[in-house]
């Protein structure tokens, strides 16, 4: 184990450790949290100390609840009382033991299985002078000291708690998929876009193959490339937001009569698109570097709903004709066509 993990709560009673904070998706599973609590019963003052797995949707930021409103609303929890000991009695495993080595005699082994229909980890990209916890899908686990699990009327000190986001992510799958295509035609010119595979890992460069015939009258003056991410927030509205995270143009261009048949490569990345604000993006940890969101695969049967949060991309190419002149502008025609886009994380190797 190559490093630990590791939240003390400020009045040091309890310590935190997890071997990972990454657990992956592998459709059929998730892997399990594994991890340990270490207590120390002096100071409990006959309380109990409990640990918590949560997935929630956070909705708005820390630092706007002014007035008592809770921006946070848990798709699915679950707690385990850990001291005194209780029901819980895991099968240790090699990461149970390599994290009570560091943890000593007061260290208590607990497990949590992530269900598998809870939606991955997704951050909506802050604005820049943004404070608190970024809006999004997020798991948190928890170590704290209280008399129930769950008690409305209790309120747990902050110096009780220790906590640690952990994210739920998914893998491209290792078989390869078929490429998608489309084709449309307007004001007699007609174009086919198309792409090699289906699935495409984060950084990598997209081929787009497009063929055209310019049977009308007008001359194709340049090819568009847009890609535009589309967030679905399903939890509590509605809302869909659109934005573009590729724009690109290039300078081909047909006369009546001729054709054009051309591959153009683009790549869109996070990094051309830091300023966008409400951008989804793979579950961020702090001070550590993510990417735009990957594209969510619902299993069959599953409900949108629990998934907080959808994210789609789609190819746009569109060919603008123009009659030129000083109202060539004016005059223009768009042909677009689009094709569906589904980026995703490339399984590391084992």
């Amino acid at each position: 184990m190559a490093k630990v993990f590791k939240k003390t709560s400020g009045n040091g009673q309890l310590t935190l450790l997890l071997g990972k904070r990454d657990y992956i998706d592998h459709v059929d599973n998730v892997d399990t949290v594994e991890g340990v609590l270490k207590v120390d019963p002096a100071g409990l003052d006959g309380k109990k100390a409990w640990i918590q797995l949560a997935c929630a949707f956070r909705y708005g930021r820390d630092d706007l609840d002014v007035i008592g409103l809770s921006f946070r609303k848990d798709i699915w929890f679950q707690q385990i009382q850990l001291y005194p000991a209780a029901d819980h009695k895991p099968s240790k495993t090699a990461m149970h033991e390599a994290l009570m080595t560091k943890a000593g005699d007061q260290g208590i082994p607990f497990t949590f299985n992530i269900p598998t229909n809870l939606p991955c980890s997704v951050t909506l990209q802050p604005g820049e002078e943004a404070k608190g916890k970024a809006c999004g899908v997020d798991f948190e686990v928890k170590g704290y000291v209280a008399n129930a699990a769950d008690d409305p009327d209790e309120t747990v000190e902050k110096k009780d708690t220790c906590r640690l986001v952990i994210r739920k992510i998914q893998f491209a799958p290792d078989k390869a998929s078929a490429g998608v295509s489309a084709q449309t035609e307007k004001n007699s010119i007609s174009v086919t876009a198309s792409t090699d595979k289906g699935i495409f890992y984060h950084g990598e460069v997209i081929p787009i193959k497009v063929k055209a015939k310019n049977d009308g009258g007008k001359p194709v003056k340049k090819v568009k490339i847009n890609i535009e991410q589309t967030t679905d927030v399903v939890l509590y509205s509605a809302d869909k937001y659109t934005k573009s995270v590729l724009n690109e143009e290039f300078t081909e261009s047909m006369e009546s009569g001729e054709s054009l048949d051309k591959t153009f490569s683009v790549t869109p990345l996070l990094a051309q698109n830091k300023s966008k604000q409400g951008l989804a993006l793979d579950g961020r940890l702090k001070d550590e570097d993510t990417n735009l969101a990957s594209t969510t695969v619902l299993r069959p049967g599953m409900e949108k709903e629990v998934l907080g949060i959808l994210v789609t991309y789609i190819i746009k190419v569109t060919l603008v004709a123009g009659g030129g002149g000083l109202l060539g502008g004016l005059t223009s025609t768009d042909v677009t066509v689009e094709l569906p886009l589904t980026l995703m994380n490339p399984k590391p190797a084992e």
